[in-house]
């Protein structure tokens, strides 16, 4: 299975790619990950990359691209891969589309994940961290059964109601528009992301059947 997964911020979207990659057996792909990995390797693409953050710059997309290539083309990749954080805009879903296409690599899926902006807002706003395990917690829906825990709790800076706003403005301006270049594939699969997270998984999973 070689899918995308796509989605607003807040709408489940980690939940669900340790769910699925788990449930396919294919390696769970984010960009960032997929940076510090090449860096700490010391690969070459890893070393062009880091130049660019050392420099607080945004890596090229023809850059993040070959890493995606190189990525997917290694060992743990060959039953598939899910790719998450990647591609953001309609060149980098263009540009990755043709690179698949010249490496002979197709894709069988892209994901949208689906919630109203509304409802992202109150999950985001009430969303908090453990900074010891990472854990995420929701104050209202899942909250923290042990006092320790919830005592120690963060409220990360980008959960704040401000920032939860111009992340989801800066989505619809430049993420949601990949979603009619891949319907337009045939690729699109659109799974409602309200409900409990067990729920959203049998979506997606009939939604990949």
């Amino acid at each position: 299975m070689r899918m995308i997964l796509v989605g607003p911020p807040g709408a489940g979207k980690g939940t669900q790619a340790a769910r699925l990659v788990e449930t396919y057996a294919i390696p769970h792909i984010s960009t960032g990950d997929m940076f510090r990995a090449a860096v700490k390797a010391g690969t070459e693409l890893g070393k062009r990359a880091d130049e660019y953050m050392q420099q607080g710059a945004l890596v090229p997309d023809s850059l993040v691209i070959d890493m995606v290539l190189e990525r997917i083309q290694q060992p743990d990749c060959a039953s598939g891969f899910m790719l998450d954080g990647f591609p953001r805009t309609t060149p980098q879903a263009q540009a990755l589309d043709q690179a698949l296409s010249a490496a002979g690599i197709e894709l069988d899926a892209v994901v949208l994940i689906e919630v109203p902006d509304e409802l992202i807002e109150d999950r985001i706003i009430h969303r908090r961290q453990d900074p010891e395990t990472g854990a995420i917690y929701h104050l209202i829906n899942n909250p923290p059964t042990d006092e320790a825990v919830r005592a120690r709790l963060v409220h990360r800076k980008d959960d704040t109601a401000e920032a939860c706003r111009a992340r989801l403005e800066k989505y619809h301006a430049e993420t949601a528009p990949i979603v009619p270049f891949y319907g337009a594939k045939g690729l699109l699969k659109r799974v409602d992301g309200v409900g409990s997270p067990d729920d959203v998984e049998v979506r997606i999973k009939a939604a990949l059947a």
